[in-house]
């Protein structure tokens, strides 16, 4: 049967693009047609009301969403259909005979049906104004998120202290929108819950979910999601949206089974409504779901069918899927179909606009599609085959590109891997002084990187007192609706006596379910400042962490360097860049596996002894039923003790001393490393310190305390350290590390 399956994929894989070719040659038509830009609205017929929400589309795949103001555009062809399609009407159609707008009137519908009261109908200008608001926030939630907000803010003051909560619910649902869009997750998530309870809708919904996908959460994604499943009024273009969160729900869970049964589903929907862009993106996805369950005859199908399909696309699209394709190539070590591949986009890539950049918005840039990181990665495959010469120019390209655009992350690698290939040819004087440069551009990245959190800091700051003004409008709001209903209660109790004690007490407890909502929403935000500290003093403390050990890496090359043994020198160099490779990998971690920190103590310790080599012998022992896999550790934790063993205690002892390391199983959920050394001591170290040593050692330790302190409260106490003396005369010293499992 198993056979059998894998039989079928492979000729959907091979008859997967055919179709694609024939659909591209078919779209090829339809693009020489003269498309012409048609504006519209939709609105109910006996008052006017705007229908936001509602799905415009054409029967040869154009496709639009009418705004808060029930407003649309879109590009077609004389003689396209159009189709309108919503939850709130029947579906309607229209055939474009000219260029005029197409406005459409819908019978029946009318705001009444969400109980609006005829009295709310003179806030109708408020409401009007709330909506000009939301849109001025849509307009500048990629530019600036400061005025996005603060647009938000007004909209939902228009509404007063007892608005419509349909209208709350659109609000709140735009600043989840604008909180995503900039990587605020937690604060989206609260948005849309807000959002949910004031109006449930699809919509927000499936932003939600979505929102814990990029969150990694997908427990709770999983959680929102599936009951839309339910729902049988969903529009197509809401569906095909449904079934590829859920899709990337049960990828993040890794049940690539129904993760590619649910894009398949979409993917059906997308194609008997002639949802275009989707076709692209769920083919794709399809294919990395089929690549990361290693099924890779089946992935190259679908990868086939979405290059295809990505042709007919914008061109940033069609680069951005052949890049990924390109990945894909290089994981099955195809290299010459990966260089192919990756030269066409440098190719399409110049052909597009450059977007400005403001020099005081620049950051760190992220894993964006840039020719400087293509030039990279061709690079890249170029060494993967030995082929020196032919990687050097890209290498240089992407260094001199990334320099342009001030990308430190692409200029720190290239310049890295540069540095390695002249080392593999055997140019050491070039080696040497692209590593200098590469060494520059690190101090570069690691002051940046201080800016950076200085500006999150501020940002973090400006943003939570906006949010605060938009909760206090919430709850003025609140308040108001309590003031609301006392009053009718009292009017009630006049009227009718005998039920005076009853709505008395229903007050009551409404005033207390009050209070205690607004206590959960003071303790829930001081949590998320807490935490939001907590991270933001861990990057400080990783900052500090790293420019000290660098440093005292770099003194043992020099040491080679003035001895002039070139040799040693060239091989410790060779073994510091993996070091701090690894070093730099997993900096920006809280924890990191437990394996991959033994793996950097192996190789740092084994720098260390060569450069000592009559001062001290070491062994790393690991129990041999403890499996290091499953614990983590926080990076960088034991690097300083270890060099506190060497430096301090080792190095000052007369005859040959002895490190060891050993990892064993204390019970079932935590192990203890224990590092211990037969130095000369902690006294006597401490003894021969000059004052700025004993200055510099109180900075490290207080460092490395603060950060166990850290990362206890925001983990339950997962780290425990003790330090001792190894004998009774005080010689040698006996660290034990006590690590938790989960």
């Amino acid at each position: 049967m198993k056979k059998l399956l894998y039989i079928i994929c492979i000729i959907f894989g091979t008859v997967g693009p055919i179709f694609a070719q024939t659909e591209s040659n078919a779209d090829k038509g339809y693009n020489n047609r003269k498309l012409i830009e048609i504006k519209g609205s939709v609105k109910g017929k006996e008052n006017y009301e705007p229908i936001s929400g509602v799905e415009v589309s054409s029967d040869r795949g154009a496709f639009a969403i009418t705004d808060a103001l029930g407003e649309y555009k879109i590009r077609v062809s004389i003689g396209d259909e159009l189709i309108f399609r919503s939850p709130e009407f029947d579906t309607k159609r229209h055939i474009i005979k000219s260029a005029e707008d197409v406005d459409l009137l819908v019978k029946g519908y009318s705001e009444d049906s969400s109980n609006r009261s005829k009295t709310m109908r003179e806030f109708d200008n408020k409401i009007a104004m709330h909506l000009s608001y939301l849109d001025s926030a849509n307009q500048y939630k990629k530019k600036d998120i400061k005025r996005s907000i603060d647009f938000i803010t007004k909209s939902i003051q228009q509404l007063g202290k007892r608005g419509n909560k349909k209208q709350l619910a659109l609000s709140l649902t735009t600043l989840g929108e604008v909180y995503q869009y900039h990587k605020q997750y937690d604060l989206a998530i609260n948005s849309y819950t807000d959002a949910l309870e004031a109006n449930k809708t699809s919509k927000t919904a499936i932003l939600l979910g979505n929102t814990y996908i990029l969150n990694k959460d997908f427990e709770n994604a999983e959680k929102v999601l599936t009951p839309l499943l339910k729902i049988k009024k969903l529009i197509p273009y809401q569906q095909v949206q449904l079934y590829e969160s859920l899709g990337d729900t049960y990828l993040g869970l890794k049940q690539i089974t129904k993760a590619v049964k649910l894009y398949e589903r979409g993917l059906v929907v997308a194609e008997k409504n002639q949802i275009t862009p989707k076709l692209t993106d769920l083919n794709s996805k399809i294919a990395d779901a089929y690549a990361t369950d290693n099924q890779l005859v089946e992935a190259e199908g679908f990868y086939g069918n979405s290059l295809e399909l990505a042709k007919n696309e914008a061109p940033q699209r069609a680069i951005q899927e052949k890049e990924k394709v390109a990945d894909f190539y290089n994981k099955k070590n195809r290299y010459d179909d990966e260089i192919q591949l990756r030269k066409q986009n440098l190719r399409e890539l110049k052909k597009l606009p450059t977007p400005k950049v403001e020099l005081n918005t620049r950051s760190i840039i992220a894993d964006t599609i840039t020719a400087q990181r293509i030039n990279y990665k061709i690079a890249n495959a170029y060494i993967a085959q030995d082929k020196y010469d032919q990687a050097i120019p890209y290498l240089e390209k992407s260094i001199v590109e990334a320099d342009t655009e001030d990308d430190l992350i692409v200029k720190k690698d290239a310049t890295r891997k540069l540095s390695e290939v002249f080392e593999h040819k055997g140019d050491f004087a070039k080696a040497y002084e692209t590593y200098r440069a590469y060494v520059s551009v690190v101090d570069t990245l690691y002051i940046r990187k201080e800016q950076e959190i200085s500006r999150a800091t501020r940002f973090n700051r400006e943003i939570s007192t906006k949010q605060s003004r938009i909760s206090g409008l919430e709850k003025e709001r609140e308040l108001s609706q309590s003031k609301y209903d006392l009053a009718l209660t009292e009017q009630e109790l006049a009227q009718e006596s005998n039920k005076r004690q009853q709505w008395l007490i229903y007050s009551l407890i409404l005033g207390l379910l009050l209070v205690g909502l607004a206590a959960f929403f003071f303790y829930r935000s001081t949590q998320q400042q807490k935490l939001a500290n907590n991270l933001l003093a861990l990057k400080s403390l990783r900052s500090q962490m790293n420019p000290h050990f660098i440093f005292n890496a770099l003194n043992s090359v020099n040491n080679y360097i003035a001895k002039s043994d070139e040799r040693s020198a060239n091989r410790y160099l060779s073994e510091f860049s993996t070091l701090m490779r690894s070093v730099l990998e997993n900096s920006e971690e809280d924890f990191i596996p437990l394996s991959k920190e033994v793996e950097l103590l192996e190789l740092y310790v084994k720098l260390e002894h060569s450069r000592f080599p009559d001062k001290f012998d070491y062994e790393i022992n690991i129990d041999e039923h403890l499996d290091i896999e499953l614990f983590q550790i926080p990076p960088m934790l034991l690097q300083p003790y270890i060099e506190n063993a060497i430096w301090h205690g080792l190095r000052y002892k007369e005859e040959k001393g002895y490190l060891r390391i050993h990892l064993k199983r204390s019970s079932k959920e935590t192990i203890e490393i224990i590092i211990t050394d037969n130095g000369i001591g902690r006294k006597r170290s401490a003894a021969l310190k000059t004052a700025n040593q004993k200055k510099q050692k109180s900075k490290g330790m207080k460092n490395i305390k603060d950060r166990v302190a850290i990362l206890n409260d925001m983990y339950k106490d997962k780290i425990d350290v003790h330090i001792a003396d190894l004998e009774v005369d005080g010689s040698g010293t006996k660290v034990v590390f006590t690590l938790k499992k989960d």
